[in-house]
């Protein structure tokens, strides 16, 4: 069965920092590419970051300088540490991770920031 089980998401003040974390399991054929994206109330989901297996990164142009992804490929999990937030932040943030032939998401995790 496969899961990604993201933690980290919660309620922080304008300027503060958060830490996002997302563990797969259960893919058998290996992780091409993990990313962050998000989805604020009455908004499309949009694309945080993203970073691909030999550590290749792709920002939002919106979180640029202010948000960092990371990953540990032994491990199958990806990072998002969120600094700066601002109260434009606040949105559900959902894991992905893509294979050759499969894309998987995470249940999402709140992000509320307050101004």
């Amino acid at each position: 069965q496969v899961q990604l089980v993201e933690s980290g998401g919660g309620l922080v003040q304008a300027g503060g920092s958060l830490r996002l974390s997302c563990a797969a399991s259960g893919i058998r054929f290996g992780i091409k590419t993990m990313g962050w994206y998000r989805q604020a109330p009455g908004k499309q989901r949009e694309l945080v970051a993203r970073i691909s297996g030999v550590g290749l990164t792709d920002y939002a142009d919106s979180v640029k300088g202010r948000f960092t992804i990371s990953r540990d490929n032994a491990k199958n999990t990806v990072y998002l540490q969120m600094n700066s937030l601002k109260p434009e932040d606040t949105a559900v943030y959902y894991c992905n991770a893509l294979t050759l032939t499969d894309d998987y998401w995470g249940q999402g995790t709140q992000v509320t920031v307050s101004s």
